[in-house]
C-alpha cells in the first residue's frame, strides 16, 4: 500500500474527504519525524514507539565485491511496536470499528492540529531565540573578560617598563654629571682663551707705544717745531690705546658674566632633572 492508497483508507475515518485524510496523515508524519529528528521519543500507547537510535562505527562489507569498509557512526530512526497493534497482527484481539468522523468535527480537529503544532513551533522559535541570547550574553561576557585580561596585562608591562626606566635613570644622572663637567671645562678653556687673547693685546698695545715713543722721540730731534703736533698725535695714540684696553675689559667682563649664567642654568637643569627622577 502506497501513499495514496492509505490515504484512500483513512479518508473513510473522514467521511470520504481525502483532503481532510492527507493533512491529518502529513501532520502526524511531520511532527514525529522532526520530533524523532531532535533526539525526542515518540510514543502512541497500543500503537508502538518512534525513537532515535545510535549505530555506533563498524566494519561493513560490501555487497557486490565483498570488501570490508569501515561505516562511521550514524543516527537511525527505530520503532518499536505497542502491545495492541502486536495483539491485533497475532490475531489474539479483533481490531477496534472504524469511527467515521464529521467534516465539521474533522475541520476543527484539523485547526486543533494546525494550532497545536503552531504553537510547538512558537515554543521552539522562542526557545531558539533565548539559547542565541544566552549565548551572545556569554560570548559578550568573554570579550569584556578577555578585555580586563588584556588591560591587566598591558598595565603590568607599563609598571614593568616604569621599574626598568627608573633602574636605568642613575646612568642619565651620571652622563648630565659629565655633561656639567664637560661644560665647565669649556667655559674655564673659554676663559683662558680670553685671558690669554688680552693678554696679547696688552702686550702688542705696549710694543705699539714703545714703538710709538721712539718714533716720537727721532722726530722731535729731527723737527723742533712740529712738536706740538707730535705730543698731540702721542696723546691720541694713548687714548685709542685706553680705549682699547676698556673694551677689553669689557668684553672679558661679559664672557664672565655669560660663563657664569650658564654655569647657573646648567646647575637648575641638573636639579630639575634630579627632582624628576626622584
Amino acid at each position: 500500500m502506497n501513499k495514496s492508497e492509505f490515504i484512500d483508507k483513512l479518508a473513510t475515518h473522514f467521511a470520504g474527504n481525502k483532503r481532510a485524510a492527507a493533512d491529518a496523515l502529513d501532520a502526524v508524519v511531520d511532527t514525529i519525524t522532526r520530533e524523532v529528528a531532535q533526539g525526542e521519543k515518540v510514543l502512541i500507547t497500543g500503537f508502538g514507539a518512534f525513537e532515535k537510535a545510535v549505530r555506533p562505527a563498524r566494519m561493513v562489507r560490501n555487497p557486490r565485491t565483498g570488501e570490508k569498509i569501515q561505516a562511521k557512526e550514524t543516527s537511525v530512526p527505530k520503532f518499536r511496536p505497542g502491545a495492541a497493534l502486536k495483539a491485533v497482527v497475532a490475531g489474539a484481539k479483533q481490531a477496534p470499528k472504524v469511527t467515521v468522523v464529521r467534516a465539521a468535527t474533522t475541520t476543527a480537529a484539523a485547526a486543533a492540529t494546525t494550532k497545536r503544532t503552531a504553537k510547538a513551533a512558537a515554543k521552539k522559535g522562542a526557545a531558539k531565540r533565548a539559547a542565541k541570547k544566552t549565548t551572545r550574553k556569554r560570548a559578550a561576557k568573554k570579550a569584556a573578560a578577555t578585555r580586563a585580561r588584556k588591560t591587566t596585562t598591558r598595565k603590568a608591562a607599563a609598571k614593568k617598563g616604569a621599574k626598568k626606566t627608573a633602574r636605568k635613570r642613575p646612568a642619565a644622572k651620571k652622563s648630565t654629571a659629565r655633561k656639567s663637567t664637560a661644560k665647565k671645562t669649556t667655559t674655564a678653556a673659554r676663559k683662558r682663551a680670553g685671558k690669554k687673547a688680552a693678554a696679547t693685546r696688552a702686550r702688542k698695545t705696549a710694543v705699539r707705544k714703545r714703538a710709538a715713543k721712539k718714533g716720537a722721540k727721532k722726530t722731535a730731534r729731527k723737527r723742533p717745531a712740529a712738536k706740538k703736533s707730535t705730543a698731540r698725535k702721542s696723546t691720541a695714540k694713548k687714548t685709542t690705546t685706553a680705549a682699547r684696553k676698556r673694551a677689553g675689559k669689557k668684553a672679558a667682563a661679559t664672557r664672565a658674566r655669560k660663563t657664569t649664567v650658564r654655569k647657573r642654568a646648567a646647575k637648575k637643569g641638573a636639579r630639575k632633572r634630579a627632582a624628576r627622577e626622584r
